[in-house]
Protein backbone atom coordinates (compact mmCIF):
# COMPACT_ATOMS: atom_id res chain seq x y z
CA UNK A 1 0.00 0.00 0.00
CA UNK A 2 1.09 3.58 -0.61
CA UNK A 3 2.23 5.68 2.31
CA UNK A 4 -0.51 8.06 1.17
CA UNK A 5 -3.01 5.99 3.12
CA UNK A 6 -1.79 7.54 6.35
CA UNK A 7 -2.62 11.01 5.10
CA UNK A 8 -5.94 12.77 5.60
CA UNK A 9 -5.54 14.85 2.45
CA UNK A 10 -4.14 14.00 -0.95
CA UNK A 11 -0.39 13.82 -0.37
CA UNK A 12 1.12 13.88 -3.84
CA UNK A 13 4.66 13.84 -2.41
CA UNK A 14 3.91 10.50 -0.72
CA UNK A 15 2.54 9.13 -3.98
CA UNK A 16 5.57 10.31 -5.93
CA UNK A 17 7.87 8.56 -3.47
CA UNK A 18 6.44 5.25 -4.69
CA UNK A 19 7.61 5.85 -8.29
CA UNK A 20 11.38 5.48 -8.75
CA UNK A 21 11.44 7.00 -12.24
CA UNK A 22 10.19 10.35 -11.00
CA UNK A 23 13.58 11.01 -9.44
CA UNK A 24 15.23 11.09 -12.87
CA UNK A 25 16.63 14.10 -14.65
CA UNK A 26 16.47 14.67 -18.41
CA UNK A 27 19.29 16.82 -19.76
CA UNK A 28 19.97 18.13 -16.27
CA UNK A 29 16.31 19.05 -15.72
CA UNK A 30 13.92 17.24 -13.34
CA UNK A 31 11.67 14.87 -15.27
CA UNK A 32 8.14 16.23 -15.75
CA UNK A 33 6.22 13.25 -17.07
CA UNK A 34 2.98 14.34 -18.76
CA UNK A 35 2.54 11.45 -21.20
CA UNK A 36 0.25 9.36 -19.02
CA UNK A 37 -2.51 8.95 -21.60
CA UNK A 38 0.00 6.96 -23.61
CA UNK A 39 1.44 4.91 -20.74
CA UNK A 40 1.83 5.40 -17.00
CA UNK A 41 4.76 4.62 -14.74
CA UNK A 42 4.80 1.84 -12.17
CA UNK A 43 5.02 2.13 -8.37
CA UNK A 44 7.37 -0.05 -6.36
CA UNK A 45 4.41 -2.01 -5.01
CA UNK A 46 3.51 -3.22 -8.50
CA UNK A 47 7.12 -3.87 -9.48
CA UNK A 48 7.68 -5.83 -6.27
CA UNK A 49 4.52 -7.91 -6.71
CA UNK A 50 5.48 -9.03 -10.20
CA UNK A 51 9.09 -9.67 -9.20
CA UNK A 52 8.09 -11.76 -6.18
CA UNK A 53 5.73 -13.86 -8.27
CA UNK A 54 8.28 -14.50 -11.01
CA UNK A 55 11.08 -15.23 -8.56
CA UNK A 56 9.18 -17.56 -6.22
CA UNK A 57 5.94 -18.83 -7.78
CA UNK A 58 6.15 -18.72 -11.55
CA UNK A 59 4.98 -21.70 -13.58
CA UNK A 60 2.44 -22.25 -16.31
CA UNK A 61 -1.12 -22.20 -15.08
CA UNK A 62 -3.97 -24.72 -15.11
CA UNK A 63 -3.62 -28.51 -15.33
CA UNK A 64 -0.24 -28.72 -13.57
CA UNK A 65 -0.25 -30.79 -10.36
CA UNK A 66 3.07 -29.65 -8.92
CA UNK A 67 3.26 -26.99 -6.25
CA UNK A 68 4.52 -24.10 -8.41
CA UNK A 69 1.83 -24.64 -11.02
CA UNK A 70 -0.86 -24.70 -8.37
CA UNK A 71 0.53 -21.53 -6.77
CA UNK A 72 0.70 -19.79 -10.13
CA UNK A 73 -2.83 -20.87 -11.01
CA UNK A 74 -4.13 -19.62 -7.69
CA UNK A 75 -2.36 -16.26 -8.17
CA UNK A 76 -3.63 -15.91 -11.75
CA UNK A 77 -7.24 -16.67 -10.84
CA UNK A 78 -7.02 -14.45 -7.76
CA UNK A 79 -5.95 -11.65 -10.11
CA UNK A 80 -9.07 -12.24 -12.18
CA UNK A 81 -11.18 -11.93 -9.05
CA UNK A 82 -9.32 -8.75 -8.07
CA UNK A 83 -9.98 -7.12 -11.43
CA UNK A 84 -13.65 -8.08 -11.18
CA UNK A 85 -13.86 -6.30 -7.83
CA UNK A 86 -12.07 -3.27 -9.28
CA UNK A 87 -14.74 -3.06 -11.99
CA UNK A 88 -17.58 -3.94 -9.60
CA UNK A 89 -18.37 -6.88 -11.86
CA UNK A 90 -20.74 -9.47 -10.37
CA UNK A 91 -18.80 -12.51 -11.62
CA UNK A 92 -15.04 -13.06 -12.01
CA UNK A 93 -15.78 -15.36 -14.96
CA UNK A 94 -16.77 -12.21 -16.85
CA UNK A 95 -13.14 -11.05 -16.85
CA UNK A 96 -11.05 -12.15 -19.84
CA UNK A 97 -7.32 -11.40 -19.80
CA UNK A 98 -5.85 -10.19 -23.09
CA UNK A 99 -2.45 -8.81 -23.99
CA UNK A 100 -3.83 -5.25 -24.38
CA UNK A 101 -6.96 -3.28 -25.17
CA UNK A 102 -6.45 -3.71 -28.91
CA UNK A 103 -6.65 -7.48 -28.61
CA UNK A 104 -9.84 -7.12 -26.59
CA UNK A 105 -11.60 -5.13 -29.33
CA UNK A 106 -10.39 -7.59 -31.95
CA UNK A 107 -11.59 -10.48 -29.81
CA UNK A 108 -15.13 -9.15 -29.90
CA UNK A 109 -14.90 -8.21 -33.59
CA UNK A 110 -13.66 -11.64 -34.67
CA UNK A 111 -16.21 -13.37 -32.47
CA UNK A 112 -18.91 -11.43 -34.29
CA UNK A 113 -17.33 -12.37 -37.60
CA UNK A 114 -17.10 -16.06 -36.64
CA UNK A 115 -20.70 -16.31 -35.44
CA UNK A 116 -23.03 -18.74 -37.18
CA UNK A 117 -25.87 -17.43 -39.31
CA UNK A 118 -28.88 -16.61 -37.18
CA UNK A 119 -26.77 -15.98 -34.08
CA UNK A 120 -27.19 -12.78 -32.11
CA UNK A 121 -23.59 -11.97 -33.07
CA UNK A 122 -23.83 -12.75 -36.78
CA UNK A 123 -23.36 -9.82 -39.16
CA UNK A 124 -24.13 -9.49 -42.83
CA UNK A 125 -25.33 -7.07 -45.49
CA UNK A 126 -27.99 -4.81 -44.05
CA UNK A 127 -26.56 -4.90 -40.54
CA UNK A 128 -24.70 -1.95 -39.05
CA UNK A 129 -21.98 -1.21 -36.53
CA UNK A 130 -21.82 2.29 -35.07
CA UNK A 131 -18.80 4.04 -33.54
CA UNK A 132 -17.88 7.68 -32.97
CA UNK A 133 -15.59 10.03 -34.83
CA UNK A 134 -13.35 10.37 -31.76
CA UNK A 135 -12.37 6.70 -31.45
CA UNK A 136 -8.83 5.48 -30.96
CA UNK A 137 -7.78 3.44 -33.98
CA UNK A 138 -7.98 0.28 -31.87
CA UNK A 139 -11.73 0.82 -31.46
CA UNK A 140 -12.22 1.79 -35.10
CA UNK A 141 -10.08 -0.34 -37.41
CA UNK A 142 -11.35 -3.71 -36.07
CA UNK A 143 -14.92 -2.67 -36.86
CA UNK A 144 -13.91 -1.43 -40.31
CA UNK A 145 -12.30 -4.81 -40.94
CA UNK A 146 -15.35 -6.65 -39.57
CA UNK A 147 -17.67 -4.75 -41.88
CA UNK A 148 -15.40 -5.47 -44.85
CA UNK A 149 -15.48 -9.19 -44.03
CA UNK A 150 -19.21 -9.43 -43.48
CA UNK A 151 -20.74 -6.82 -45.77
CA UNK A 152 -22.15 -4.88 -42.83
CA UNK A 153 -22.10 -1.06 -42.82
CA UNK A 154 -20.04 1.10 -40.48
CA UNK A 155 -21.60 4.34 -39.29
CA UNK A 156 -20.31 6.93 -36.86
CA UNK A 157 -21.49 9.73 -34.60
CA UNK A 158 -19.80 13.00 -35.66
CA UNK A 159 -18.10 15.65 -33.56
CA UNK A 160 -19.10 19.17 -32.72
CA UNK A 161 -16.71 22.08 -33.09
CA UNK A 162 -16.02 22.06 -29.34
CA UNK A 163 -15.01 18.41 -29.19
CA UNK A 164 -18.26 16.79 -28.08
CA UNK A 165 -20.40 14.16 -29.75
CA UNK A 166 -23.06 15.58 -32.03
CA UNK A 167 -26.11 13.58 -30.97
CA UNK A 168 -28.60 15.39 -33.19
CA UNK A 169 -28.95 12.36 -35.48
CA UNK A 170 -28.44 9.67 -32.84
CA UNK A 171 -31.78 8.00 -33.56
CA UNK A 172 -30.95 7.54 -37.23
CA UNK A 173 -27.33 6.51 -36.63
CA UNK A 174 -28.25 3.93 -33.97
CA UNK A 175 -31.28 2.20 -35.40
CA UNK A 176 -32.97 -1.18 -35.76
CA UNK A 177 -30.17 -2.36 -38.08
CA UNK A 178 -27.45 -1.57 -35.53
CA UNK A 179 -25.95 -4.71 -34.00
CA UNK A 180 -23.21 -3.02 -31.96
CA UNK A 181 -22.48 0.48 -30.67
CA UNK A 182 -18.77 0.78 -29.72
CA UNK A 183 -17.62 4.04 -28.19
CA UNK A 184 -14.98 5.57 -25.97
CA UNK A 185 -15.68 6.53 -22.38
CA UNK A 186 -13.03 9.29 -22.24
CA UNK A 187 -11.26 10.39 -25.42
CA UNK A 188 -7.49 9.93 -25.44
CA UNK A 189 -6.99 12.99 -27.68
CA UNK A 190 -9.81 15.40 -26.80
CA UNK A 191 -10.28 14.50 -23.15
CA UNK A 192 -14.04 14.42 -23.69
CA UNK A 193 -16.08 12.23 -21.34
CA UNK A 194 -19.02 10.86 -23.27
CA UNK A 195 -22.63 10.51 -22.04
CA UNK A 196 -22.68 6.74 -21.50
CA UNK A 197 -26.24 6.76 -20.16
CA UNK A 198 -27.65 8.44 -23.26
CA UNK A 199 -25.82 6.18 -25.69
CA UNK A 200 -26.60 2.97 -23.81
CA UNK A 201 -30.27 3.91 -23.53
CA UNK A 202 -30.52 4.41 -27.29
CA UNK A 203 -28.75 1.13 -28.00
CA UNK A 204 -31.13 -0.72 -25.71
CA UNK A 205 -34.12 0.81 -27.47
CA UNK A 206 -33.08 -0.82 -30.73
CA UNK A 207 -31.63 -4.05 -29.29
CA UNK A 208 -27.98 -3.25 -30.06
CA UNK A 209 -25.10 -4.43 -27.91
CA UNK A 210 -22.68 -1.87 -26.45
CA UNK A 211 -18.91 -1.90 -26.02
CA UNK A 212 -17.25 0.82 -23.95
CA UNK A 213 -13.57 1.71 -24.35
CA UNK A 214 -12.39 2.35 -20.81
CA UNK A 215 -8.66 2.66 -21.48
CA UNK A 216 -8.71 6.33 -20.41
CA UNK A 217 -11.35 6.05 -17.68
CA UNK A 218 -10.46 2.97 -15.62
CA UNK A 219 -7.07 4.40 -14.51
CA UNK A 220 -8.55 7.73 -13.45
CA UNK A 221 -12.01 7.34 -11.96
CA UNK A 222 -14.20 4.71 -10.29
CA UNK A 223 -15.76 2.31 -12.79
CA UNK A 224 -18.85 0.20 -12.12
CA UNK A 225 -19.65 -1.87 -15.18
CA UNK A 226 -23.03 -2.86 -13.79
CA UNK A 227 -24.07 0.74 -13.19
CA UNK A 228 -22.77 1.80 -16.62
CA UNK A 229 -25.14 -0.71 -18.20
CA UNK A 230 -22.82 -1.68 -21.05
CA UNK A 231 -22.39 -5.18 -22.44
CA UNK A 232 -18.61 -5.08 -22.86
CA UNK A 233 -15.91 -2.95 -21.21
CA UNK A 234 -12.23 -2.79 -22.13
CA UNK A 235 -9.18 -1.59 -20.20
CA UNK A 236 -5.42 -1.90 -20.60
CA UNK A 237 -2.96 -2.43 -17.78
CA UNK A 238 -0.06 -0.22 -18.82
CA UNK A 239 -2.14 2.96 -18.52
CA UNK A 240 -3.14 2.09 -14.93
CA UNK A 241 0.25 1.41 -13.27
CA UNK A 242 0.59 -2.22 -14.46
CA UNK A 243 3.19 -3.47 -16.95
CA UNK A 244 2.60 -3.64 -20.66
CA UNK A 245 1.32 -6.93 -22.03
CA UNK A 246 -1.98 -7.22 -20.15
CA UNK A 247 -5.47 -5.95 -20.89
CA UNK A 248 -9.00 -6.91 -19.93
CA UNK A 249 -12.23 -7.56 -21.73
CA UNK A 250 -15.18 -7.59 -19.37
CA UNK A 251 -18.39 -8.95 -20.82
CA UNK A 252 -21.75 -10.05 -19.54
CA UNK A 253 -21.54 -13.76 -18.69
CA UNK A 254 -24.41 -14.80 -20.92
CA UNK A 255 -22.83 -13.04 -23.88
CA UNK A 256 -19.35 -14.46 -23.36
CA UNK A 257 -20.75 -17.97 -23.02
CA UNK A 258 -22.62 -17.58 -26.31
CA UNK A 259 -19.77 -15.99 -28.30
CA UNK A 260 -17.57 -18.17 -30.54
CA UNK A 261 -13.85 -18.15 -29.69
CA UNK A 262 -11.37 -15.68 -31.09
CA UNK A 263 -8.34 -17.98 -31.39
CA UNK A 264 -7.91 -21.74 -31.28
CA UNK A 265 -5.26 -23.71 -29.43
CA UNK A 266 -4.38 -24.94 -25.98
CA UNK A 267 -6.30 -24.02 -22.83
CA UNK A 268 -9.44 -22.87 -24.65
CA UNK A 269 -10.70 -26.36 -25.44
CA UNK A 270 -13.03 -28.85 -23.81
CA UNK A 271 -12.74 -32.00 -25.97
CA UNK A 272 -10.42 -32.33 -28.98
CA UNK A 273 -10.72 -35.06 -31.61
CA UNK A 274 -9.31 -35.23 -35.10
CA UNK A 275 -12.82 -34.70 -36.41
CA UNK A 276 -13.52 -31.58 -34.36
CA UNK A 277 -13.35 -29.86 -31.00
CA UNK A 278 -15.57 -28.35 -28.38
CA UNK A 279 -14.65 -25.26 -26.41
CA UNK A 280 -14.30 -24.38 -22.75
CA UNK A 281 -16.75 -21.94 -21.17
CA UNK A 282 -15.81 -18.30 -20.73
CA UNK A 283 -13.36 -16.92 -19.87
CA UNK A 284 -11.05 -19.83 -20.76
CA UNK A 285 -12.38 -20.11 -24.31
CA UNK A 286 -10.93 -16.65 -25.04
CA UNK A 287 -7.50 -17.25 -23.44
CA UNK A 288 -5.85 -19.61 -25.91
CA UNK A 289 -2.25 -20.58 -25.21
CA UNK A 290 -0.11 -19.55 -22.27
CA UNK A 291 -1.81 -16.48 -20.80
CA UNK A 292 -0.39 -13.25 -19.42
CA UNK A 293 0.42 -14.73 -16.03
CA UNK A 294 2.89 -12.43 -14.29
CA UNK A 295 1.35 -9.39 -15.96
CA UNK A 296 -2.08 -10.30 -14.56
CA UNK A 297 -0.57 -10.62 -11.08
CA UNK A 298 0.95 -7.16 -11.47
CA UNK A 299 -2.38 -5.77 -12.72
CA UNK A 300 -4.04 -7.01 -9.53
CA UNK A 301 -1.36 -5.18 -7.54
CA UNK A 302 -2.08 -2.03 -9.57
CA UNK A 303 -5.76 -2.36 -8.68
CA UNK A 304 -4.77 -2.60 -5.02
CA UNK A 305 -2.65 0.52 -5.34
CA UNK A 306 -5.29 2.59 -7.11
CA UNK A 307 -8.02 1.55 -4.70
CA UNK A 308 -5.64 2.23 -1.81
CA UNK A 309 -5.06 5.79 -2.93
CA UNK A 310 -8.73 6.15 -3.84
CA UNK A 311 -9.98 6.69 -7.37
CA UNK A 312 -12.33 9.45 -6.22
CA UNK A 313 -9.33 11.28 -4.77
CA UNK A 314 -7.26 10.64 -7.88
CA UNK A 315 -10.05 12.02 -10.07
CA UNK A 316 -10.34 15.15 -7.92
CA UNK A 317 -6.55 15.69 -7.97
CA UNK A 318 -6.40 15.35 -11.76
CA UNK A 319 -9.43 17.62 -12.13
CA UNK A 320 -7.55 20.40 -10.33
CA UNK A 321 -4.43 19.88 -12.46
CA UNK A 322 -6.45 19.91 -15.66
CA UNK A 323 -8.21 23.11 -14.65
CA UNK A 324 -4.87 24.74 -13.94
CA UNK A 325 -3.55 23.71 -17.35
CA UNK A 326 -6.66 24.84 -19.23
CA UNK A 327 -6.65 28.20 -17.43
CA UNK A 328 -2.96 28.65 -18.18
CA UNK A 329 -3.27 27.81 -21.86
CA UNK A 330 -6.25 30.11 -22.18
CA UNK A 331 -4.03 33.01 -21.09
CA UNK A 332 -1.34 32.25 -23.69
CA UNK A 333 -1.77 34.01 -27.05
CA UNK A 334 -1.27 31.77 -30.05
CA UNK A 335 -2.08 28.54 -28.16
CA UNK A 336 -5.39 26.77 -28.66
CA UNK A 337 -6.93 23.68 -27.09
CA UNK A 338 -8.19 20.99 -29.45
CA UNK A 339 -11.26 19.69 -27.64
CA UNK A 340 -13.28 20.96 -24.67
CA UNK A 341 -11.62 23.94 -23.03
CA UNK A 342 -13.65 23.68 -19.82
CA UNK A 343 -13.69 21.09 -17.04
CA UNK A 344 -17.23 19.96 -17.76
CA UNK A 345 -17.30 16.22 -18.55
CA UNK A 346 -13.64 15.90 -19.48
CA UNK A 347 -10.61 13.88 -18.49
CA UNK A 348 -6.98 14.83 -17.94
CA UNK A 349 -5.70 14.62 -21.52
CA UNK A 350 -5.30 18.11 -23.00
CA UNK A 351 -4.31 18.46 -26.65
CA UNK A 352 -3.18 21.84 -27.90
CA UNK A 353 -1.64 23.58 -30.90
CA UNK A 354 0.85 26.44 -31.01
CA UNK A 355 0.44 28.75 -33.97
CA UNK A 356 3.22 28.31 -36.50
CA UNK A 357 5.06 25.53 -34.65
CA UNK A 358 4.71 21.89 -35.66
CA UNK A 359 3.84 19.62 -32.72
CA UNK A 360 6.96 17.51 -33.33
CA UNK A 361 9.08 20.64 -32.83
CA UNK A 362 7.08 21.46 -29.72
CA UNK A 363 7.67 17.99 -28.29
CA UNK A 364 11.40 18.02 -28.96
CA UNK A 365 11.81 21.50 -27.51
CA UNK A 366 9.88 20.57 -24.37
CA UNK A 367 11.97 17.42 -23.99
CA UNK A 368 15.08 19.61 -23.78
CA UNK A 369 13.42 21.19 -20.74
CA UNK A 370 12.79 17.77 -19.16
CA UNK A 371 9.07 17.77 -20.07
CA UNK A 372 7.66 14.58 -21.59
CA UNK A 373 4.52 15.09 -23.68
CA UNK A 374 3.09 13.18 -26.64
CA UNK A 375 2.92 14.55 -30.18
CA UNK A 376 1.21 13.20 -33.28
CA UNK A 377 -2.32 12.10 -34.10
CA UNK A 378 -2.49 9.91 -30.97
CA UNK A 379 -3.96 6.98 -32.92
CA UNK A 380 -7.00 9.16 -33.60
CA UNK A 381 -6.20 10.53 -37.04
CA UNK A 382 -9.85 11.25 -37.97
CA UNK A 383 -10.03 13.68 -35.05
CA UNK A 384 -7.05 15.67 -36.31
CA UNK A 385 -8.61 15.67 -39.77
CA UNK A 386 -11.91 16.89 -38.33
CA UNK A 387 -10.23 19.91 -36.70
CA UNK A 388 -7.87 20.68 -39.56
CA UNK A 389 -4.58 20.04 -37.76
CA UNK A 390 -1.80 17.65 -38.83
CA UNK A 391 -1.19 16.60 -35.23
CA UNK A 392 -1.38 17.96 -31.71
CA UNK A 393 0.76 18.22 -28.62
CA UNK A 394 -0.88 16.35 -25.74
CA UNK A 395 -0.18 16.77 -22.03
CA UNK A 396 -1.86 14.26 -19.74
CA UNK A 397 -1.52 14.23 -15.96
CA UNK A 398 -2.01 11.43 -13.47
CA UNK A 399 -2.04 10.74 -9.75
CA UNK A 400 1.65 11.63 -9.26
CA UNK A 401 1.77 14.94 -11.13
CA UNK A 402 1.84 18.29 -9.32
CA UNK A 403 0.65 21.84 -9.81
CA UNK A 404 4.29 22.89 -10.01
CA UNK A 405 4.77 20.56 -12.98
CA UNK A 406 1.79 22.11 -14.76
CA UNK A 407 3.42 25.49 -14.25
CA UNK A 408 6.71 24.16 -15.65
CA UNK A 409 4.83 23.02 -18.75
CA UNK A 410 3.17 26.43 -19.19
CA UNK A 411 6.54 28.13 -18.85
CA UNK A 412 7.93 25.62 -21.33
CA UNK A 413 5.27 26.52 -23.89
CA UNK A 414 6.27 30.18 -23.62
CA UNK A 415 9.91 29.19 -24.08
CA UNK A 416 8.98 27.20 -27.18
CA UNK A 417 7.14 30.18 -28.63
CA UNK A 418 10.12 32.45 -28.02
CA UNK A 419 12.57 29.94 -29.50
CA UNK A 420 10.53 29.53 -32.66
CA UNK A 421 9.83 33.24 -32.91
CA UNK A 422 6.10 33.05 -32.38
Amino acid sequence: MSTLLAATTYDVAAVRADFPVLGREIGGKPLVYLDNASSAHKPRQVLDAERAFVEQHYSNVHRGVHTLSQEATDAYEASRERVARFLHAPDAHEVVFTKNATEAYNLVAYSFGNAAAGSRFALGPGDEVCVTEMEHHSNLVPWQMLCERTGATLRWIPLTDDGRLDLADLESLVNERTKLLAFVHVSNILGTENPVDVLVARARQVGALTLLDGAQSAPHQPVDVTALGVDFFVLTGHKMLAPSGVGVLWGRRELLDAMPPFMGGGSMIEVVRMTGSTYAPAPERFEAGTPVISQAVALAAACDYLDGVGLDRIAAHEHALTGRLLDGVRDLPGVSVIGPDTLEKRGAAVSFAIDGVHPHDVGQSLDELGIAVRVGHHCAAPVCRRYGVPATTRASSYLYNTEAEIDVLLEGIVTVQRFWGR
